[in-house]
């Protein structure tokens, strides 16, 4: 990538063998001039309203072998495009509504988007310099918005915004990393984002060759302010997506990639694990990690899955390293004994697989000579390189497995299936990155398509980020084989667009010890949000580097709880010890322990609301940790720079707002609350003094290490709690899993305006709770409605204002295909004297949640003394439209529980069910 042999062809004229009618909304150019070898291919077309792709070829810059996304067939709906060609002055737009798309070809090709009939471009193409030959591959140049938002890029080092930087796109083992300098890190994925307050252009790369994006960073008198995508091979196919806001663009994004897997419900609990544990001989690594899981329940704090390290596979004999697929008999002398006893405990296990082979792997000779690896082309024979053996920094030869092989790819997806045979719940796919040293290594390519013609087998062509791809197909498909009745989880550490079609999971892999490096990782899960990496987080604690002090141990678990994925995982190294390293354990300091005890419980409290951001964002691709600016695009503060670093606070779905401490000895946070209007309801705070907040502002607020980072909930809001333990949702009885408790209570955290910061009532509101919540003068409908009870009334429109939020919920084992889901909807209207409640539930399919028969407790926020009264449904009919009335609910019905152990009211409440055919 260092080397540049750049040639931009100047002269394109229509192709005549591609061009269909003037109206279509597509466009094929071919170069003029030279010889054959030499012709450049350009096309563009309309996919989508707001997608169009752009190819850039020749005979030897063919599109990617095996791109990351499946170019879609058109489908353009109701909307008809206008199409205008000017062959003279080298000229086509198409219009789409509010989207204009014009290319032009009197030099070059240039391609400009344009949105609500708006007279600058939201994107164009760098004049004279668009589309270059570059060697073995292609380079593409843009214009650069100075000053604006970019974002994506899957995981990179922070700030968020991406701008007046440059970035290697490939992937890398980049243990301890520095997580504001790093680059590259461990994912492969080329989706670029500009953000602007006028729109927003998403640009995708299908390639899974090695990239450059420099976004802003290069300068040149000559041709200015220029971002610039280069490709190490092949040519050019790019998707380009256009959006009023960042959601458009990532939901479009996704049609085209694929929607984030659904997440086990499990996951949302605590994931323990540690590399000590299963490094032991004494005690059995089996014994240490079945300690782990009783300490963890004497202390109060259970774990709902455990990670295990790759020292299982260890060999019990000198070399002693680490053999995967294999079991170390010692340490783990009857696996599926071990597996039953933590199943017992209700914790599930994901065990971790590298997709290399050490030359002392008992597998390896054979694994060599049928062809599993890749070939040297400079020897013929199997490609070896240096890899990780044993303890930190320690590496030997081996291999890595070539997926595109039948061999290795059928190796790999046994060796899943065995570990499934012994009840290893999930796979932890690690190491993945496919790192090797030459572009030259040959693929075997006996497991993808090969385009006719294709000649070249060497990985720099065919991207090592492929194999990551692959190696989470064969995860999931032979986890799915050996368990097709539960939904297959595989957690993944390096990822391409694809390979997130086949693990639901990933993290920011192997991080340090450090204030600023959990300060920076807030960054890192907001472009891996905007990049379809949903259910993300963090080694908690730090993967390696130093034990953290019990204050930032604290505060980090006071951030870790309110992100999609808390786990705590480690292999802290040191000079003295090098194999085995300390791990960190919540209950580890006894002044704190208390601290981390509660905030664990209020992890498994908010399960019902983080689980319901994963079905969102299965649904609807929307990240559960959102940039403080999404959704809020009209207020100029969110695109002021402290807010577009995006390290210090972020959105928790639509109704939390969470920010951290990141240094120690301090007990405030400087927080930005974000207004959709001058009318904006405002926040209250979580934690003491419990106040209101205005909208609009900067707040300091008071965050004294042992109590709580600022966590501030949108007025109008509401979040659905469990019980402060894991539960399943499953009534059946589960053998393998007898200890689980079911999930028979639900609470929902409603948010009013506080009576005296809203003496009267603003004229109108733009509320908004868990995504969809709304301020209006009527109670509208709450998924089945209220029902008739004592203690009701009807609404008086003249003095309540009504919030309406949803949330979703299904068994959260079932395969995503075949798990019916329901939605449960609570509206609530204020006024001056009462807080009337109405909850209903719609039914997708046969699931009903086993808290239904005991309704829903309505917890009101601290100082909050109004009392609460069930609405009645206009016309007293609690069965709504579109099915039957089921049975089980219990609507109509309100009590009056007193106070939880917070202090704060509490109600229980009735739920009316309609089942929706």
């Amino acid at each position: 990538m260092f080397q540049q042999y750049e040639r931009v062809l100047k002269h394109y004229e229509l192709n005549a063998s591609e061009t269909g009618p003037k109206n279509k909304p597509s466009l094929s150019l071919v170069s003029i001039g030279g010889n054959s070898n030499e012709k450049c291919y350009f096309n563009f077309e309309a996919l989508r309203p707001n997608v169009f792709r752009t190819t850039f070829t020749t005979t030897q810059h063919p599109l990617p072998p095996h791109p990351s996304a499946k170019r879609p067939e058109p489908a353009f709906g109701s909307t008809n495009p206008e199409v205008s060609v000017d062959e003279g002055e080298r000229f086509q737009a198409i219009q789409f509504g509010d989207v204009r798309a014009v290319v032009s070809w009197s030099n070059s090709p240039v391609v400009s988007l344009f949105l609500n009939g708006q007279q600058k471009p939201l994107h164009r193409d760098l004049d004279f310099r668009s589309y270059a030959l570059d060697g073995t591959g292609v380079a593409h140049y843009l214009v650069h918005k100075v000053d604006t938002l970019h974002v994506g890029l899957g995981e990179k080092a922070a700030p968020m915004d991406l701008s007046g930087r440059s970035f290697t796109i490939t992937a890398s083992d980049t243990f301890g990393y520095d997580a504001y300098r790093t680059d590259p890190l461990y994912k492969h994925i080329p989706l670029l984002i500009n953000v602007t307050p006028k729109g927003c252009v998403g640009i995708f790369s299908t390639s899974h060759s090695r990239a450059t994006w420099a976004v802003g960073s290069e300068i040149d008198g000559m041709w200015g302010h220029f971002k610039v995508y280069r490709q190490a091979h092949g040519g050019l196919e790019e998707y380009l997506i256009v959006g009023k806001t960042v959601a458009e663009v990532v939901r479009s994004y996704a049609e085209l990639v694929g929607f984030p897997l659904l997440v086990p419900r499990y996951m949302m609990g605590y994931v323990g694990g540690g590399m000590k544990y299963s490094m032991e001989d004494t005690p059995r690594a089996c014994d240490s990690i079945l300690n782990f899981i009783r300490n963890a329940e004497s202390h109060g704090m259970p774990c709902s899955a455990f990670q295990m390290s790759s020292g299982y596979t260890v060999a019990e004999t000198e070399p002693k390293t680490r053999n995967v697929f294999t079991w170390n008999r010692h340490r783990f002398p009857d696996p599926r004994a071990f597996t039953r006893e933590c199943h017992k405990h209700g914790v599930r296990l994901l065990a971790n697989v590298k997709p290399y082979v050490l030359e002392n792997h008992p597998a390896y000779p054979e694994l060599s000579r049928i062809g599993a690896f890749f070939k040297d082309p400079n020897t013929m024979a199997t490609a070896v390189a240096r890899l990780w053996s044993a303890g930190g920094g320690e590496s030997g030869e081996g291999s890595h497995i070539d997926l595109t092989s039948k061999a290795g790819y059928d190796w790999w997806y046994k060796g899943v299936k065995d570990l499934k045979d012994v009840g290893i719940d999930a796979m932890w796919n690690d190491n993945n990155e496919f790192n090797t040293p030459s572009d030259d290594w040959q693929c075997a390519l006996e497991t993808v398509s090969v385009p006719p013609g294709e000649t070249r087998k060497h990985i720099g062509f065919w991207g090592r980020a492929l194999n990551t791809e692959l190696v989470g197909k064969s995860s999931h498909d032979a986890t799915v084989e050996a368990e097709p009745e539960v939904r297959p989880f595989v957690l993944t550490r390096s990822a391409t667009a694809g390979t997130m079609r086949y693990c639901a999971s990933s993290w920011s892999g192997d991080n340090v010890t450090s204030w600023e490096g959990m300060k920076g990782a807030n960054a890192l899960a907001l472009n891996a949000g905007f990049s379809l990496l949903q259910c993300y987080g963090h080694d908690i604690g730090g993967f390696e580097g130093p034990q953290p002090t019990p204050e930032h141990l604290v505060r980090w678990i006071q951030l870790g709880i309110h992100s999609p994925r808390f786990a705590i995982n480690c292999y802290k190294t040191n000079p003295d010890d090098n194999l085995i390293g300390e791990v960190i354990e919540p209950w580890q300091y006894p002044s704190v322990e208390h601290i981390i005890r509660d905030a664990i419980k209020r992890r498994y409290e908010l399960v019902p609301y983080t689980y319901s951001l994963m079905l969102k964002s299965h649904r609807e691709a929307i990240p559960s940790q959102r940039w403080t600016g999404w959704g809020y695009e009209s207020d100029p503060t969110v695109w002021t720079k402290k807010l577009l670093k995006g390290d210090t606070q972020y959105w928790f779905g639509g109704a939390l707002l969470v920010a951290g401490v990141y240094e120690p000895g301090v007990s405030s946070a400087r927080v930005y609350l974000p207004a959709r209007g001058s009318d904006d309801p405002g926040f209250l705070n979580l934690s003491a003094p419990y106040q209101f907040l205005p909208a609009g502002a900067w707040h300091d607020i008071s965050s004294t290490w042992y109590s709580s980072i600022p966590v501030l909930a949108r007025v109008g809001s509401a979040v659905p709690t469990g019980k402060p333990r894991p539960t399943t949702c499953v009534a059946a009885e589960d053998p393998e899993f007898p200890a689980m408790e079911k999930d028979d209570y639900r609470g929902v955290e409603i948010f009013p305006p506080p009576l005296a910061q809203f003496p009267h009532w603003p004229s109108s509101w733009n509320g908004n709770g868990n995504g969809n919540g709304h301020a209006t003068t009527s109670p509208s409908s709450a998924n089945g409605g209220g029902g008739g009870g004592g203690g009701s009334r009807s609404a008086r429109a003249d003095d309540t204002k009504w919030f309406r939020n949803a949330w979703l919920e299904d068994d959260g084992i079932s395969p995503a295909e075949t798990a019916d889901a329901c939605e449960v909807g609570i509206a609530y209207g204020v006024s001056g004297d009462a807080i009337r409640v109405r909850v209903g539930l719609k039914k997708e399919g046969k699931f009903e949640p086993l808290w239904l028969r005991n309704g829903v407790t309505v917890v009101l926020p601290v100082g909050e003394e109004r009392a609460v009264e069930l609405e009645l449904k206009d016309g007293g009919d609690a069965g709504g439209s579109g099915g039957g009335s089921s049975g089980g609910s219990s609507g109509g019905s309100l009590k009056d529980l007193g106070r939880d152990e917070r202090g704060r009211r509490i109600w229980k409440v009735g739920v009316d069910v309609v089942s929706v055919v």
